[in-house]
């Protein structure tokens, strides 16, 4: 356990953490892939090109750092970062990998500044986390292992249907090769793929959201083709299984897993999404459609109607129900025939007409960081309560 003197130790490497945390995380990263290359196959190599992971762990360890006097308080984040370490497979023994290299790269990038107690108190801090996530993820785990049709690690399916959602997502329709059932998931959760990928020379994983409600027989995960002339490892992941995964075709899945799921309040509930965002919020959408437990206003931003995933779906859903009312924004607006109310634009709920938002209703969003920021900025003008916004964010966490 860390002493109170330790404690302060952590605290006044605060201002350094939110000076070159990035620097650090960076050194770490590389240090980490030189010594473990094998680890490639587990981290996302497009956001680590891109920087984000580095940016998250940075975020991460300052906000350890910051609540080292009560560590309790990060529960929900570990909680989340538990859900992903389990959709990943991590195991305790890659804690002790990373907390190596952590601490030699605090001593190599701060020089003469780490001194021993520095060192010595970040050594501690470090195994404190790591005994909270490793029992944490455990439980987790265990959950997995009892639930009935569940399985640890990553289990065989096979593409029975692939349907084109738009001119740029398409929907993969998954079953278990032994022919047994799937979980009863949250509405919400996601999978992890794991897929080689011939280009890279590398596996790579990715989350998925489940994008219909839970049925027992199949998973559907609903993937947008990258349409820029060179895309990022992140796009030629997504572009190989667009072209690459058919009917037939096998993928490894882990089990569903996740925290962004509908809560059990009968209060409205606002769904607000951008462009492929919108697929955790579509299981929700189904699952509330079956059950008829609230109403939902359903909000969504695309570029146009061409590329908006399940516009038909949605449209169904609103006329089988009286609960259901669409909002759409497009950039452009090419189809005046739709049945939902449209706003041309960005999304932007100050301009709804005819709705007023308020703290009766529960908010769902889902989207890239910049769509998020404006979204939950938008609702806190508001006066919404904090507490009745939930989001998830493509890509690590940042938010």
């Amino acid at each position: 356990m860390l002493t109170q003197d330790q404690k302060d130790t952590i605290l006044a490497t605060v201002p350094v953490l939110r000076e070159g945390g990035v620097a650090l995380t960076t050194h770490f990263y590389k240090r980490l892939f030189t010594h473990h290359p094998e680890l490639k196959n587990l981290f996302n190599m497009g956001n680590q090109n891109a920087g984000k992971q580095q940016m998250a762990l940075a975020m991460a360890v300052l906000g350890y750092a910051e609540n080292i006097a009560n560590p309790a308080v990060l529960m929900p984040v570990v909680n989340s970062i538990g859900h992903k370490h389990t959709s990943l497979n991590i195991t305790p023994e890659q804690y002790d990998v990373v907390g190596h290299h952590l601490i030699e790269s605090i001593k190599e990038v701060l020089g003469e500044a780490a001194t021993p107690d520095i060192v010595q108190a970040w050594a501690v801090a470090y195994n404190q986390l790591a005994e909270i996530m490793k029992s944490h993820e455990k439980g987790l785990y265990d959950q997995k292992e009892q639930a009935p049709n569940s399985w640890l690690g990553y289990k065989e399916f096979v593409v029975s249907s692939k349907v084109k959602e738009s001119s740029e997502i398409t929907s993969f329709y998954l079953v278990p090769k032994d022919k047994s059932n799937v979980p009863e998931y949250k509405s919400g959760q996601y999978v992890s793929l794991k897929i080689y990928i011939p280009a890279l020379g590398l596996t790579q994983i990715r989350q998925y959201s489940l994008s219909q409600a839970p049925n027992g027989k199949e998973f559907r995960i609903s993937v947008k083709k990258e349409i820029k002339p060179n895309p990022s490892k992140n796009g030629i992941i997504s572009n190989y299984i667009h072209d690459n995964l058919e009917i037939g075709n096998s993928v490894e899945l882990s089990a569903p897993s996740g925290v962004f799921t509908l809560n059990e309040s009968d209060r409205t509930k606002v769904f607000v999404s951008g462009g492929i965002g919108l697929t955790p919020l579509m299981a929700m959408l189904e699952t509330i459609a079956l059950t008829k437990d609230s109403k939902v206003i359903w909000i969504h931003g695309a570029r146009d109607s061409k590329v908006q995933a399940f516009r038909t779906r949605v449209e169904q859903l609103q006329s089988s129900s009286d609960s259901i009312k669409v909002i759409n924004f497009y950039d452009q607006l090419l189809d005046s025939s739709l049945s939902s109310t449209l706003y041309q634009g960005v999304v932007d709920l100050p301009s709804i007409q005819g709705v007023v938002f308020d703290n009766s209703m529960d908010y769902y969003l889902c989207g890239p960081t910049l769509f998020l920021e404006k979204q939950i900025k938008d609702l806190k003008n508001l006066g919404i309560n904090p507490d009745q916004i939930f989001f998830e964010e493509f890509g690590p966490a940042t938010l």
